[in-house]
């Protein structure tokens, strides 16, 4: 059998930070299970609402919508005022004075112990799972400890000094070849040059990586070349893998859906197909977490007879102006108020970068994700006979958690071949 090389690895968002020159110059407790139960439901509205905002550009489509949601998380630790609650509302974050919500500190120490959780799992050994997360600030600046405890307390995200100021360049390769390390090599030149600069002054990353065999391999002998109809009707010859085994599998009258675990079964890849080769977009208007868990409730395990494509993926985004049309305005702007961060408001969101990648084949999946937040200075039931899951059109896929119910990565195949 070949060398295990499926491949998953996405690369968020930097968040950079910046500040202006005049500045230069001068809740009731809930349950833990509860709060994670919370936060996951809000990190997974996020996710869809962020593939809504995307699902517009053309061809293949994969990111991490939990790598997004971790740096953001990080970020929100030290926004205050509208700024704040600009981001909370824009990432369903549960926080606010109502009984069923949590505060700030609370969330950190949710969201943290969803970060803890999945890293604990993935040193275990069936397969490998990591998330990390680091700040990158211009030495001397003088970062509130309050923010840096929270920070490294809940996310783990130790401050590492660097001179933006006079060495950017050799700032933005340190961080970079941190994200390369954390995604074992997956993830390169995360933040491009240009992106820093003098005026910088923070960059919050998130890596998450993930490497996992099948529960049920194909085997290599079967897959054979086949067509796949892409949306305009015409044909490309991809691999496609074959098997017959026992899956979670639900169908309706739109779309079939397919759920191939890993190793342990503490993760899964859902597929979702379109019954017609050119419905993916109307499968797409229809992706809300309320219909995504009335299909998760309805797998049912039983003999399918599946066929997929290898496939090998990339994406990258600048998301910030995805995030402002999305309501998170005041962060990008001269309003930002990240005062909590260093005790002014001389702080604003400069970017914020995603680059992604993915291959699947034969064995199983391999997985890196990376975030980084740079600043500056303001300036069905069964049948008779087993049915056939065949994914040769355009389907939409996740990779989750099924522990915790968090969508870990969300992807489209429109072309297996590009």
């Amino acid at each position: 059998m070949k060398t295990f090389q499926s491949v998953l690895a996405s690369a968020v968002a930097a968040v950079t930070f910046a500040g202006c020159m005049a500045a230069e110059n001068t809740t009731s407790q809930d349950e833990p299970d509860q709060g994670k139960s919370m936060v996951v439901q809000g990190n997974n509205t996020f996710a869809l609402s962020l593939y809504a905002k995307l699902q517009s550009e053309s061809g293949n489509l994969f990111f991490s919508p939990y790598s997004i949601s971790t740096a953001l998380a990080m970020t929100y630790t030290g926004a205050r005022g509208r700024t704040a609650s600009q981001i909370a509302e824009v990432l369903h974050f549960p926080v606010g004075t109502e009984s069923t919500e949590l505060n700030p500190k609370q969330l950190a120490s949710e969201f943290g112990e969803l970060v803890k959780d999945l890293n604990a799992r993935g040193e275990r050994g069936a397969y490998e799972l990591s998330v990390a997360n680091a700040l990158w600030g211009q030495k001397g600046y003088g970062f509130l400890a309050e923010f840096l405890g929270l920070v490294e307390k809940h996310y783990g995200g130790r401050l590492s000094e660097v001179d933006f100021a006079g060495a950017a360049e050799t700032a933005r390769q340190t961080i970079n070849a941190w994200v390369e390390k954390q995604t074992n090599d997956k993830i390169k030149n995360l933040i491009a040059q240009g992106v820093l600069d003098s005026m910088t002054r923070l960059v919050l990353t998130n890596a998450i990586y993930f490497k996992g065999h099948w529960a049920r391999q194909f085997e290599e002998d079967r897959t054979k070349d086949a067509p796949f109809t892409l949306a305009d009707g015409q044909k490309v010859d991809v691999a496609m893998m074959n098997q017959t085994a026992n899956f979670g599998y639900m169908e309706a009258e739109a779309l079939q859906a397919l759920e191939l675990p890993y190793v342990d079964d503490e993760l899964s890849m859902i597929v979702l197909l379109p019954r017609e080769h050119d419905g993916l977009s109307e499968l797409e208007k229809s992706l809300t977490l309320e219909n995504l868990s009335q299909w998760m409730s309805k797998l049912y395990k039983r003999e399918v007879v599946v066929s997929m494509p290898k496939f090998k993926l990339t994406s990258q985004f600048s998301l910030a102006s995805v995030l402002r049309v999305m309501g998170m305005e005041d962060a990008f702007s001269r309003s930002a108020d990240f005062s909590g961060m260093n005790g002014k408001k001389d702080l604003f969101i400069s970017a914020v970068i995603h680059k992604a990648y993915v291959d699947v084949n034969e064995e199983g999946t391999e997985a890196a994700a990376a975030t980084a937040v740079t600043m500056k200075l303001t300036s069905i039931g069964p049948g008779p006979r087993p049915p056939v899951f065949r994914a040769d059109h355009p389907f939409l896929f996740l990779i989750r958690d099924n522990q915790s119910g968090s969508i870990l990565f969300i992807g489209r195949v429109m072309n297996p071949k590009t």
